[in-house]
């Protein structure tokens, strides 16, 4: 496998509203002579490592195929191969004005860890959000995204709530698709999984009291995945009601995808797993009676011709949700964004979650303390997935305009 090109260093400077203050040293891309696949980020001598000039991409090269480093029958959902990809790397430091954000590009190099200074402020008090996106390769060979304008609205979105530095959209795009083209041959064949891109904003300049980030160093990194529930993509999941603990309260960051919001669910996650649950559903921190979304994906709730989703406000306004309503309102069904009430789902016809990693999952059993209730059907829920994935890899047409071609 040929080592792919990398993209040339751009720099771009985009107005846009700043907070914090000072400066922020540059980020290297070419590994330390040592040989430590590091990159620096932040400020003093760690920081100063020398930097390289890529090589431009050809755009008029053909995408690679998929490598043979990799058993693509056998793919989970891990990080099993990301050391073998490439990584994009932008950062953004004030400038002279103290009220703009200036943005680098240094472009696309090998993956490797970030050196990051102890006091950087996502360390210390957590200004980082991300995104989770997905390439597939279609039956005719060509690499394509998944509404990607969506996710960078909501990391836009996302960093103004934390105070944050936004990524424009154009670099955030450009990014991503540069992450994508040097990584074709880690996309799958059509129909084995899919590369999944994670975007990711990070508060890297060092802050001692609390405060914004004075610098941000945003990056995309990927790796090949499979099925993100073990059992296979189509198998009917099991989820277990949580009625102590809650993912998110009215006011709170639920309906941001920041890195905070995460870690909290996992001890009762791991507790489920245990028990041979393969998620969590969270209830509402206010009644403890409707439910929200399970740690990883939002859910849906199917009563005849009727489908029901939690409102927005604590949730996560997820890329999959939307479309996945925008689909069922074109084939037909009644779709309301409502609260809707845990006994209501114990009762519905069908119950799916939705999400970038999970696609679209059917659910299989849910249980409430010593209440269970097991779900035959997944009618409803194999219908839309088979149109949403029908649409992602370009089997189906598109009438939304959703598909984006690297």
């Amino acid at each position: 496998l040929a080592r792919p090109a990398v993209a040339t260093r751009r720099a771009a400077r985009v107005a846009v509203g700043a907070g914090g203050g000072g400066g922020g040293d540059r980020l290297g891309l070419e590994p330390p002579a040592c040989g430590a696949r590091e990159y620096c980020v932040g400020h003093g001598a760690m920081a100063r490592s020398r930097r390289v000039v890529p090589r431009a991409l050809d755009s008029s090269s053909m995408h690679a195929p998929p490598t043979d480093d990799v058993d693509w029958d056998n793919l989970g959902f891990s990080c099993e191969h990301v050391s073998k990809t490439m990584m994009f790397v932008a950062t953004a430091t004030l400038g002279a004005d103290g009220q703009t954000w200036e943005w680098k590009e240094e472009g696309v190099g090998p993956y490797g860890a970030l050196a990051m200074d102890p006091s950087a402020q996502c360390l210390n008090y957590g200004q980082s959000i991300f995104e989770g996106m997905k390439a597939q390769r279609t039956m005719e060979g060509n690499l394509v995204l998944f509404r990607p304008s969506e996710n960078a609205k909501r990391m836009r979105d996302g960093a103004a709530r934390m105070s944050m530095a936004p990524p424009p959209e154009d670099l955030f795009l450009r990014g991503v698709k540069a992450t994508v083209a040097a990584n074709a041959a880690f996309v799958p064949p059509n129909g084995k999984g899919a590369l999944y891109c994670r975007p990711l904003l990070l508060g890297s300049g060092p802050i001692l009291g609390l405060g914004p980030a004075p610098s941000y160093t945003f990056l995309v990194y990927c790796s090949p995945v499979g099925s993100y529930f073990k059992g296979g993509q189509l198998d009917p999941i099991r989820l277990k009601v949580e009625e102590v603990e809650h993912r998110a309260a009215p006011g709170g960051t639920g309906n941001t995808k920041c890195a905070g919001n995460y870690s909290p669910v996992l001890n009762v996650q791991l507790e489920a797993k245990q028990r041979g649950f393969n998620d969590v559903l969270y209830l509402d921190a206010v009644s403890n009676t409707y439910v929200e979304e399970v740690s990883s994906c939002n859910i849906f709730a199917v009563f005849g011709n009727k489908i029901v989703t939690p409102s927005l406000g604590t949730i996560l306004p997820g890329v999959t949700r939307k479309s996945i309503m925008d689909l069922a309102r074109s084939k037909g069904f009644e779709v309301e964004e409502a609260p809707l009430a845990i006994d209501d789902v114990l009762r519905a016809d069908e119950v799916f979650t939705t999400g970038t990693a999970v696609v679209l999952s059917p659910v299989g059993y849910i249980e409430r303390g010593e209440e269970g209730r097991e779900y035959q059907n997944t009618e409803v829920a194999m219908s839309l997935y088979e149109a949403l994935t029908g649409i992602q890899q370009q089997t189906m047409d598109d009438p939304f305009g959703w598909v984006v071609t690297v």
